[in-house]
């Protein structure tokens, strides 16, 4: 039986999802990931961002104060206030409110932009190619409100409306790359959070102290978790997760500096002591565990989150 309606048009039916495949959106979509052709635009506009001298505030615009990506909070605004002004487009005697928001969704859109560029030079090459497209779709819709906004201001409601569903159009085709960017490929999620679920819940031996150097990080595995282990000295190792909680990065490639472990992807430091993501662009702590030594062997334990970390030891602990 076909999920999609036979009463949708053939068009319609062609470009959803089906029983058939994913359809021709989906396809498109895949299609976009994998094009090279606009990857020049790409590092040139990556290296821009990255460049621009931001300094703590780029944390800020990731989110890191949040505890997850700010943009999707910021976009709200200007979303919320087009969309207001396209309802009182449509009601008698709406066009001086309807104005008022158009320019409101415009100050607020600029935020929102910063915001997003910041978090897209962070992601990996097919997730850059989605979000230029993405950023595109945004960028019309604001031309589009701001010819409206201009119209609107000169007296000429209607050709402000018809300009105005026009840019709701294009940045509703931009939420809907957006949701993509998000949802499909998993951009600003926290690529850690399944670690408590697959960890065990008990001790683990991860390695033997002698083989690990100190302050080098070594690739070891808790169960199915893949652990980064670092010995800090003569008697204490440190265990987190491995992969990087921004885009699942490599840790155990990382290098430590004063405690912390760097990401090699994106710099995303995180403290060895306790998981806690110093900077970012990483919005979420890394998953900590806790470690003993148990005859010369690092034995881990998944942390529960609130609680600190035991003193680690020679000899056998008790759990």
């Amino acid at each position: 039986m076909k999920t999609i309606p036979s009463a949708i048009p053939s068009a319609l039916r062609a470009a959803l999802p089906s029983d058939d495949g994913p359809g021709r959106v989906l396809r498109a979509m895949d299609r976009l990931e994998d094009s090279s052709l606009a990857d020049g635009l790409v590092d040139a506009l990556r290296g821009t961002v990255r460049a621009l001298p931001l300094g703590s505030a780029r944390d800020a615009l990731h989110g890191r104060w949040l505890g997850h990506p700010v943009h999707p909070l910021l976009v709200q605004f200007p979303l919320g206030a087009w969309l207001s002004a396209a309802v009182l487009d449509l009601v008698p005697g709406g066009h001086r409110a309807a104005r008022v928001l158009v320019g409101a969704g415009l100050a607020g859109a600029g935020p929102a932009a910063v915001a997003g560029w910041v978090d897209w030079a962070e992601m990996r090459r097919p997730q850059l190619r989605v979000g230029l497209v993405h950023a595109a779709a945004n960028i019309t819709g604001v031309v589009c409100y701001a010819v409206s906004l201009t119209a609107r201001c000169r007296g000429h409601h209607w050709r402000g409306r018809l300009w105005g569903f026009g840019g709701l159009t294009a940045v509703g085709v931009g939420g809907a790359i957006g949701g993509h960017l998000a949802y499909r490929q998993a951009a600003g999620a926290n690529h850690a959070e399944q670690v408590p679920a697959l960890a065990p819940a008990d001790w683990h031996p991860v390695a033997a102290l002698a083989d690990l150097p100190v302050g080098r990080p070594r690739r070891a595995h808790v169960g199915e978790v893949a652990v980064v282990v670092v010995r800090v000295d003569d008697g204490t190792a440190r265990v987190l997760a491995e992969r990087c909680s921004h885009m699942a990065g490599p840790l155990a490639d990382g290098k430590v500096v004063d405690g912390c472990l760097v990401c090699p992807w994106h710099g995303s430091t995180f403290r060895l002591e306790d998981g806690w993501n110093v900077t970012g662009p990483a919005t979420a702590p890394q998953p900590v565990f806790d470690t003993r030594i148990v005859d010369g062997r690092v034995e881990a334990r998944l942390r529960a989150r609130g609680r600190s970390s035991p003193s680690a030891g020679h000899g056998r602990s008790a759990p």
